[in-house]
């Protein structure tokens, strides 16, 4: 998809390449803001076709057994969940040594998303949460998904996501970018990206890495306000006023492309919904255009929802409660910090 045209499938965290450091996830008040953005950012290349699930995912289900940890997501999970969740379970201690390249990664617990999750002791109910993010991202498959968990720890740790949620970037270039602010009627965490935020092209993506290590950042602090508990995907909303055809730069692309392979490869299922509003009529028709290209279940979680107050409130109303809606966007909200200079 078009690198203009906001990335496709993304994923929604976390703070935890070095094993040994957690980062605490945030707790706010609703509605949440920061301003520390999201950039533009291209529609993620839809993951690679999966594996087809293991006759053994397929042809038999199990129930959890009656001292198996519960949460209300875990309560969701469908007998043939359990039952590739049991079969993952089984892999994730070498899964880590081979992501990690140590023997005591076997035995040592890492932070992932804000969950801790030990390898000797896999049945909690939000480390369940998030290993079935990785089952879900491949039908189930229990190999596949091993796969996946063993290159999205590697890549946490060869890019350092803990350092960069630590770096401090500049304000004045990244901070009208992007904003979390409030939350859904379900109370997931509303994150939207700001394209025409910064026109200064140059000071946002003429450092690629930088532009990188900061997005990454930005995805970690929208993931800090999930709790794995009742709670486990965002909401995003991608604001193109102000974008026209001189946006696409060769480094904004490339930062694009860059991106949209890390949230699609390393972010999975934790988006619940992706609107776009305020899109340019020249670029409308690019989301229709490569509607065949997509996954059935990647293109439901798309959504256009035109462009002022008026049109956009009309689509997000119903999922947004008016306080928790910025009044640009529909709501009753005055959120200053989507207005500040």
């Amino acid at each position: 998809m078009s690198a203009t045209l906001a990335h496709a499938v993304e994923p929604t965290t976390a703070p935890t390449a070095p094993m040994s450091s957690e980062i605490p996830a945030t707790t706010t008040e609703s509605p949440t803001t920061t301003s520390a953005a999201a950039a533009p950012e291209p529609a993620a290349a839809p993951t690679a076709t999966a594996p087809e699930a293991t006759a053994s995912t397929t042809t038999k289900s199990e129930k959890p057994t009656a001292d198996e940890p519960q949460n209300a997501l875990t309560e969701q999970f469908t007998g043939y969940e359990w039952k590739a969740l049991n079969e993952f379970r089984k892999s994730v201690p070498e899964a880590l040594v081979k992501a990690y390249e140590k023997p005591e990664a076997k035995t040592t617990p890492i932070n992932l998303w804000g969950v801790r999750i030990d390898p000797t002791n896999l049945v909690d109910a939000r480390v369940s949460v998030v290993l079935m993010k990785f089952l879900r991202a491949r039908n189930l498959n229990p190999t596949a998904a091993t796969e996946m968990l063993v290159e999205t720890l590697r890549w946490r740790d060869e890019f350092k996501v803990n350092d960069a949620c630590k770096e401090e970037f500049p304000e004045d270039v990244f901070g009208k970018l992007g904003h979390i602010y409030g939350r859904d009627k379900q109370g997931r965490p509303v994150v939207y990206n700001v394209y025409g935020g910064n026109s200064d092209l140059n000071a946002v993506f003429g450092d690629v890495d930088r532009f990188l290590r900061w997005r990454v950042a930005f995805m970690e602090k929208s993931l800090a306000l999930l709790d794995f508990t009742t709670v486990d995907q965002c909401i995003q909303v991608h604001d193109y006023a102000g974008v026209n055809m001189s946006s696409r730069t060769p480094e904004s692309k490339n930062a694009a492309s860059q991106a949209s392979s890390i949230f699609g490869s390393h972010y999975p299922e934790l988006l619940y919904k992706k609107f776009f509003v305020n899109v340019p009529g020249y670029m409308s028709w690019l989301f229709w255009i490569f509607k065949p290209l997509l996954p059935a279940a990647t293109f439901a979680k798309l959504a256009v929802a035109g462009s002022g107050p008026k049109s956009i409130g009309k689509v997000l109303l119903p999922l947004i409660a008016p306080d928790q809606l910025p009044k640009r966007y529909g709501g009753e909200a005055d959120a200053e910090v989507f207005e500040k200079k």
